[in-house]
C-alpha cells in the first residue's frame, strides 16, 4: 500500500476520533478564545506530541496482536460487544447530560505547550482507539507493519488531530452558540461515530467466519 494512502488513512481515523467535541478540542477552542491563537496552537502542539506516542504505542502492539489471531478474533469481539454498548449509551441514554465547563486561566505559551501535553496523557482513549483500527485497516489489507508503514500512519493520526484541533480553534467562535456544540448533539455525534466502528468491527468478524 502506498504511503501516500497509509498517511492519509491515519489522518482520516484521527480526525474521526476527535470530531466530536471533547475535553482535548474544547480546551484548545477556549483557550484561543481567551488567550489568542498563538497559545491554543501550542496547547494543540503539546497534545499531538502525545498523540504520535500513543499512536506509536497502539501500533506497536497491534503488530504483535496480528501475529495472535486467536487474541485478535477475542478482541474482536469483545470490542464489538463495548462499541455497541457505548453506541447505545449515547444515543439513548446520554442525550440530557449537562455539558462538563473548563475553565481555563492565562498562561504563557510554553506552559500551553506543557498543559497541553499533560491533558493529552491523561486522555488514554488514543491507545486502544489507534490499536484497534490499526487491526482492522491490516486486516483489509490497506496497511502493514512495517516500520515505514508505521511511522507513515502515526505521522498522519498526528496530523489528523491537529488539524482537528485547528479546526475548533478558528471556528469556535462562529459555531460556539450553535446546536453543533450542545451536548445532545455531543452524545449524537459520539454515538453515530462508534455506531460505525460497530458496523465495521461485526463487517471484519462476519468475513472472518
Amino acid at each position: 500500500m502506498s504511503i501516500t494512502v497509509i498517511f492519509f488513512l491515519g489522518l482520516f481515523v484521527a480526525l474521526l476520533g476527535v470530531i466530536p467535541p471533547g475535553l482535548l478540542n474544547m480546551t484548545a477552542a477556549r483557550i484561543s478564545l481567551k488567550e489568542g491563537a498563538g497559545s491554543g496552537i501550542m496547547f494543540s502542539t503539546g497534545v499531538c506530541i502525545v498523540v504520535f506516542a500513543q499512536t506509536y504505542i497502539a501500533a506497536i502492539f497491534a503488530r504483535y496482536l496480528s501475529s495472535h489471531p486467536n487474541i485478535i478474533e477475542i478482541l474482536q469481539r469483545v470490542a464489538f460487544v463495548i462499541f455497541v454498548l457505548i453506541t447505545i449509551y449515547f444515543l439513548v441514554l446520554a442525550s440530557k447530560q449537562h455539558e462538563p465547563k473548563v475553565e481555563t486561566d492565562i498562561r504563557s505559551k510554553k506552559s500551553r505547550l506543557f498543559h497541553g501535553v499533560l491533558l493529552s496523557v491523561l486522555n488514554v482513549f488514543p491507545i486502544p482507539y489507534q490499536a484497534y483500527m490499526t487491526i482492522t485497516l491490516a486486516s483489509f489489507g490497506w496497511m502493514d507493519f512495517q516500520r515505514t508503514s508505521i511511522i507513515t500512519y502515526v505521522t498522519g493520526a498526528a496530523t489528523g488531530t491537529f488539524v482537528m484541533l485547528y479546526f475548533y480553534i478558528f471556528f469556535f467562535e462562529k459555531i460556539k452558540d450553535t446546536k453543533f456544540t450542545s451536548q445532545k448533539s455531543m452524545n449524537y455525534s459520539i454515538g453515530i461515530i462508534t455506531g460505525i466502528v460497530s458496523l465495521v468491527t461485526l463487517i471484519n468478524i462476519l468475513m472472518e467466519l
